[in-house]
């Protein structure tokens, strides 16, 4: 029998990086600076890069892909829908995308700590998309 902490840790991440992605795609192209809009270009790349991971890790566990929750997601569009309409700024972008990896990093933890029987592969899978969410924070600083 497969241990279930696991598989629900890696569908954890799965979701938060999906979330990750869909939430750069909304501003990537409101983005006017080169520089950010490669940092966040790369993130997204980053980002994809660990989906496929865990998707590869899930189905040989047999288990299946996870989607960010319906309502957290449409929450983000709005959001960043009504904050771009009054301020597109890449300064306003960064706060978003700030706000937005402060709140995964804080719910991967959440997810480590409710998981404790997660096999080591999947706890470094969600260390790795935490550290992911806070350097691209530290990197965004700079555009505040």
């Amino acid at each position: 029998m497969e241990n279930q902490d696991t598989i629900n840790l890696l569908k954890e991440c799965d979701a938060g990086a999906k979330m990750a992605i869909s939430s750069l795609d909304e501003v990537l192209e409101h983005v006017q600076d080169k520089k950010l809009l490669q940092l966040l270009s790369d993130s997204k790349k980053e980002h994809e890069q660990l989906c496929m991971e865990v998707h590869t890790i899930l189905a040989n566990h047999g288990s299946s892909e996870q989607e960010p929750p319906a309502m957290a997601k449409g929450m983000s569009w709005l959001k960043t829908t009504v904050k771009l309409g009054m301020d597109g700024s890449d300064s306003t972008i960064s706060g978003l995308v700030i706000d937005g990896c402060n709140m995964g990093i804080k719910t991967l933890h959440k997810y480590l700590n409710e998981y404790t029987q997660a096999d080591n592969t999947s706890k470094g899978l969600c260390k790795k998309l935490i550290s992911l969410e806070e350097t691209l924070c530290d990197k965004l600083h700079a555009y505040l």
